[in-house]
Order: C-alpha cells, then structure tokens, then sequence
C-alpha cells in the first residue's frame, strides 16, 4: 500500500487534481528530477545572497540552463530535499532543505535546523501553486514567525505539468520596496527510484 505523500497531506482533496508529473515529482517513494535551472538576480544582491548562503539559503551564482539534480526521500513525517546544481569548470553548488507539513495547506521548507519559511500551498487548472506567508525562527517547540519583507520578500512559486512526467517550476522572490530579487525556474523530469 503506497503511503501519503507529504504534499497529498497537505493539499488533502485537492491531490486528485494534480496532474501525474506532479504527482511523481511530491510522490512519497525516494525519487529523484533532473532539469535544467536559469538562475537570475540583480548583481547588488550578490554579496547578502553568499552570506544566505552560508546558512543554507538559496543559491549565490547566476546561470541559465544549468543542469541541475533534485533528490528527495521521506524519514518519518520529514521529506528531505538535496538540490545539487552543476555549473561550469566543476563549480558545483548544494541547496539541501527539509520540508514538514504543519497545518492543512501550510508546509514549512527549512533550510537548517532553526530556519524555514511557511507557505500556503493549492492547486488550480492543473497547476500547483505555493505563497508565502512568513519566514521561521525554531527554537525548542516554538515557530517564531518572521515577516518575508523583512529578510528577503515575497515567495511565489508555480509549478505546471508539460507531460505526464516533465514539469516547470518558477520560484521569485519580490520585495516591497526592491522589486524582484531573485528567481529560479527551470524545467524538469522525475525519475522514480
């Protein structure tokens, strides 16, 4: 009997409606995509995003078209997503992360063990679609919440299907006052394990 993945938990009914490449890429088995990133964002930013980096948080390079693997296993009720993402001259970078679900259509991506940002998530026409709410700081048992304007903005992202296995996903980042700040959309396949 196959086990509820972490995304069909968190989007309970609205599951049915995703189509199969989506479905194979949250599926609750090991698995693994493999795609091609475009990595943009305004070249003042460079300098905070190395220091983000250095707690774990997204990617401090720029590049399109870079090939790119998503590894993604389940222990317990904690999926545990391993991003490695291959740029030219052997320059390789990891974006590792680990997702829980914490209230119906609310997931929480922590990229340390203190550190994560809560978002909605739900599907329409076929396309899944997260948002947002607020950044994290854990301490013991507690979720202390974070405004995103704060530290980086607004998350937005979009995933939609092409085939029954080959997806796109485009996840931004704008701030209040600055704009957009940084994105990273690509497209890719789920190769099941």
């Amino acid at each position: 009997m196959n086990k509820q993945s972490l995304m069909q938990k968190a989007l309970g009914d609205q599951w049915q409606q995703l189509p199969p490449a989506l479905k194979s890429h949250y599926q609750h088995n090991s698995n693994s995509d493999i795609g091609y990133l475009n990595i943009e964002y305004p070249i003042y930013m460079h300098p905070y995003l190395t220091f983000l980096h250095l707690f774990g948080a997204l990617i401090n390079r720029r590049g399109k078209n870079i090939a790119t693997t998503v590894e993604k296993h389940m222990q317990g009720n904690i999926q545990f997503w391993k991003r490695t993402i291959y740029f030219p001259r052997n320059k390789t970078i990891l974006f590792n992360s680990f997702w829980i679900v914490d209230r119906k259509n609310e997931l929480i991506e922590f990229i340390n063990p203190f550190i994560g940002l809560r978002m909605t998530v739900q599907v329409q026409k076929d396309k899944l679609y997260y948002e947002g709410c607020h950044f994290v700081v854990k301490i013991g048992k507690f979720l202390i919440p974070i405004p995103e304007w704060l530290l980086l903005g607004h998350t937005t992202i979009t995933e939609t299907a092409l085939s029954d296995s080959e997806f796109e996903m485009d996840f931004t980042l704008k701030h209040p006052l600055f704009g957009n700040i940084f994105r990273y959309s690509g497209k890719f396949k789920n190769i099941s394990k």
